[in-house]
């Protein structure tokens, strides 16, 4: 339950966040309007930090069923896949819960914008360009970045005077690391689908646009929803062969 619980807040956090600066940037009214595309990588970027900071030594702070399914397939750390449940419905009811908490806190802003496509873009994402092979392929391929970064993370230490390794932990400041992947991933990768690079921050807040009394809205893109679960979960299968094919030179 502890993890569960863990899962289900850090994942609320990191959509609340996250989310939340995209609605600054495109919702009408607010101070952060038309602030750009890099404030909202860095809000991403930053987003992530401060969830995995606030529960990573609880679950692992993975927040992301890519990156569960990716630790999983690769025997990482204690993860299991009889595991995998627990961390995937907490992610999921997490990410629907931080979705509706953005609407609630831009609720005045959602009221005055008249545009239905930004509204749905606070809540999940969109192609740039609908080729749905390129943007399955533009889906796999970031989220492997993001998984195999995780996978390859050395953990800071020094060894003692008869050489034996101790591992230094480096408390929330080691939340940085993966804060700076999503980032660069939203400069570098981000242009073409807007990066979900995780199943639940996409479709638990694709589900909060259903069923949220969103004034004004538009339907909620289902036809394209399964893009940035599929894509994510297959670009972490990606990531786990090629942390295979590293460390076996």
């Amino acid at each position: 339950m502890e993890v569960f619980v863990a899962e289900l807040v850090g994942t609320a956090l990191l959509i609340l966040l996250g989310n939340g600066v995209v609605a600054n940037v495109v919702l009408k009214g607010t101070k952060g309007h038309d602030a750009g595309w890099i404030v909202i990588c860095a809000g991403w970027g930053f987003a992530v930090f401060v969830a995995v900071a606030c529960v990573g030594e609880i679950s692992g702070a993975h927040l992301n069923p890519a990156v569960s399914i990716g630790l999983a397939a690769a025997g990482a750390g204690e993860m299991t896949w009889s595991r995998l449940p627990e961390y995937v419905s907490a992610q999921m009811i997490g990410a629907v819960l931080g979705a509706s908490l953005v609407f609630l806190f831009y609720r005045p802003h959602y009221s005055v914008t008249d545009d239905a496509d930004a509204k749905l873009a606070t809540f999940c994402t969109g192609p740039a360009i609908r080729t749905k092979p390129t943007n399955f392929f533009c889906e796999v391929l970031a989220t492997a970045v993001l998984v195999l970064a995780v996978l390859m993370h050395v953990p800071a230490e020094f060894a003692t005077s008869d050489g034996s390794p101790v591992e230094v932990g480096l408390g929330s400041i080691g939340a940085l690391e993966v804060g700076l992947v999503v980032f660069a991933i939203g400069l570098s990768l981000g242009g073409t689908t807007g990066y979900a690079i995780n199943p639940a921050r996409d479709l638990g807040p694709r589900i909060a646009h259903a069923v949220l009394p969103v004034p004004g809205k538009r339907d909620s893109d289902w036809s394209y929803a399964a893009i940035p679960v599929a894509g994510p979960v297959l670009g972490a299968l990606l990531a786990v062969g090629v942390s295979w094919l590293l460390r076996s030179n």
